[in-house]
């Protein structure tokens, strides 16, 4: 297989956990027999500093003419009171809107060596296994009209939670698909008591379970599914919401497994190139300093072979790999208990990298 990458490294440890991502699919190129090109491009606030834009014309052309996208991550102080379209951040929502990569894969699985570097009980994280599915293109994010105006009581500010019907449909539908190929239990959240948004919503998602008379569905409005996430988290499997909800949730579910370090994810489109990236962020307090943990970015590749190339077995490889590396006891910083050593993000790469030839030759 000859698959071509692009690489946009973006802003903070971007660059560092990309970096070991390209040499861990080298990897797996060479133990698997196959051919991946990767070619860069700028992305966020080093976009902005080069080109005054965060999301340049070359990068979009790029992207589009690959066969999946690696992404670090984008943002920083230095960029942080700039206008809204001068801010890294628009890079990634452009990025998205562009390619309408409109549904957001977020898998949390607790490892078990890992369960004493979450702020929860390990009884409570026992079988924790969860997708959480995010709307990525409609929502607050993307409604117009937006901004501020000067009125006689002051600025006013407006933001508006814009949704079709057929923009609720589509990700609906894909997380049904996924949910019937997982323990077939669908959880859609919403607001429905306050939102109109939300009622539609819900009333889709009723229209559609009906196509899927083998999954469950079950509706849970996002106040109460916040507080399930950390109360019983293990009732979860499938759970698909609109856009802020699930940017806010996944985040709260990030904790679940220690870190935000060992979230990934996966943004698909009907039919185009998908984007696969951390959840983490750019941490510009460690940025440079070789102290970030590249295991969510790992864990996003492994997301690209499986849902971009279809390379099961290959995912399957990393993730085992990653799963040795911790339950041999190997840390970065953020995972490390007090009194513990901590690896640096080039020896995590190392070790992964090690590990996997090992899972290869047995």
């Amino acid at each position: 297989m000859i698959k071509q990458i692009a690489v946009l490294p973006g802003d903070g440890i971007g660059p560092e956990v990309t970096g070991e991502a390209v040499q861990l699919l080298e990897e797996v190129g060479i133990q698997f027999g196959h051919t991946f090109h990767f070619q860069y491009a700028d992305i966020g606030g080093c976009a902005l500093d080069k080109t005054g834009t965060p999301l340049p014309e070359e990068t979009l052309q790029l992207c589009r003419e690959s066969d999946a996208i690696l992404l670090g991550a984008v943002g920083g102080p230095k960029w942080d009171h700039g206008p809204g379209e001068k801010r890294p951040e628009a890079g990634l929502l452009g990025l998205r809107k562009e390619l309408q990569l409109y549904a957001n894969l977020r898998p949390v699985i607790v490892f078990p060596a890992l369960a004493n570097a979450s702020s929860l009980k390990a009884e409570v994280l026992e079988g924790v296994d969860l997708m959480i599915i995010r709307e990525l293109t409609g929502g607050l994010y993307f409604g117009q009209p937006r901004g501020r105006k000067q009125t006689d009581q002051g600025l006013a500010v407006v933001d508006t939670l814009y949704y079709t019907e057929a923009e609720i449909e589509r990700v609906l539908r894909k997380a049904f698909e996924i949910a019937r190929v997982r323990k077939k239990h669908l959880v859609s959240v919403d607001k429905a008591n306050v939102l109109d948004s939300s009622r539609l919503w819900r009333e889709t998602a009723d229209r559609i379970g009906k196509e899927y008379p083998d999954v469950k569905l079950e509706h849970m409005l996002v106040d109460n599914a916040a507080m399930q996430l950390v109360r019983k988290p293990s009732q979860f499997d499938t759970v698909v919401t609109e856009n802020m909800f699930g940017d806010i949730l996944s985040d709260e579910a990030a904790m679940l497994s220690g870190s935000l370090g060992m979230l990934p994810s996966a943004s698909l489109s009907e039919d185009g190139p998908g984007l696969y990236e951390p959840v983490h962020g750019s941490a510009p307090d460690i940025a440079g300093q070789n102290l970030a943990n590249p295991l969510a970015t790992f864990l996003s590749v492994a997301m690209m072979l499986k849902y971009s190339f279809h390379l099961e077995k290959e995912a399957q490889a990393v993730e085992q790999a990653i799963r040795k590396v911790l339950d041999d006891g190997y840390r970065t910083r953020d995972l490390a208990q007090e009194g513990e050593p901590a690896l640096s993000t080039t020896e995590m790469g190392e070790k992964v990298r090690a590990y996997l030839k090992q899972e290869i030759s047995v």
